[in-house]
């Protein structure tokens, strides 16, 4: 057996890259199972949208006053610059299933893959994977029971926080590129995007996904054509003024409305840090973002 060698090649935000070729991950992520919240009464479970490779997702639904109202739907992607998180974790179990009782909304949770093991790009086919698996229910004969009996396909919306925000903006993207006539997109919600921004963050996604275009890579630098292209007529911003992306999301911002894109857009900002409502949720800060964010899924 070779000995390790500890010499570290690389070092990045979120893991380190060893001479042996070894890759550490600093943060490690746990997961807690489905449930039923006993004050809210918002259930969950989990489903599997494709076996290989592997994606799944947690859909949360809020207790049901009447059977025959239908709710709207939101496709959530969680953050973790595609190294680490999940939809399963205890931070994004507690975040979303508040937000669907806010909303009185279903949320489909997305579990994708990230690197090493896979990745990038394989976050944004998985995330367009599980889009595709939720507009299947869009006649009412999916194979989710939940999603047939509740789910309202004429008010279906994305949103994701840091990468999972980068990943709601590349399905708009991409639905609009291809004019599926089954994909009728609400609105996107983007939580302290990540669009790169400072060079370590620029560095870091360059690293994990060699298939890259460069720091103009259009993942990191959505050129104007990608936001002519958005499927929404309106999109919500939040944004956190000590984040070290909030520059970069600016940019982007600013290139929006810039753009040919015609929607309407609002941004929110708040007195704190990245992805704050997450590690802070009692705060008042963390209820107006869910309170805001619920109100923009239930806007006409």
């Amino acid at each position: 057996m070779e000995p390790i060698n500890d010499e570290i090649a690389r070092e990045f935000p979120f893991f380190q890259v060893y001479k042996d070729g070894r890759i550490e991950i600093f943060y490690k992520t746990q997961k807690v199972p489905p449930s039923t919240d006993a004050v809210t009464g918002v259930q969950s479970k989990d489903v599997t949208i494709q076996p290989e490779p592997a994606v799944s997702a947690r859909i949360f639904l809020p207790k049901i006053q009447d059977p025959a109202q239908k709710l709207p739907v939101l496709l959530y992607l969680h953050g973790g610059a595609f190294i680490f998180e999940s939809a399963f974790s205890p931070i994004y179990h507690n975040f979303v299933g508040r937000l669907a009782a806010e909303a009185h909304a279903i949320v489909v949770s997305v579990e994708y893959g990230l690197f090493p093991d896979r990745p990038p790009p394989a976050c944004y086919e998985d995330s367009w994977a599980a889009l595709k698996w939720l507009a299947s229910h869009g006649s009412g004969d999916g194979t989710e029971s939940w999603l047939n009996k509740y789910a309202d396909f004429d008010r279906l919306l994305i949103g994701g926080d840091s990468g999972g925000a980068n990943l709601s903006h590349y399905l708009a993207v991409r639905v609009g590129s291809i004019g599926q006539p089954d994909l009728k997109i609400g609105g996107v919600v983007l939580v302290h995007p990540f669009f790169g921004g400072l060079e370590e963050d620029d560095q870091m996604f360059l690293y994990i996904c060699p298939e890259n275009g460069g720091l103009e890579d259009r993942r990191l630098r959505p050129p104007p054509e990608d936001f002519k292209r958005l499927a929404c007529g309106k999109m919500l911003i939040f944004f956190a003024a000590g984040d070290n992306l909030r520059g970069a999301g600016q940019l982007y911002y600013e290139d929006l409305k810039k753009s040919e894109w015609g929607g309407s857009v609002d941004v929110v900002e708040h007195g704190e840090g990245h992805v704050f409502h997450l590690f802070n949720s009692d705060c008042e800060n963390a209820a107006d973002l869910v309170k805001r964010f619920g109100s923009f899924i239930n806007q006409k």
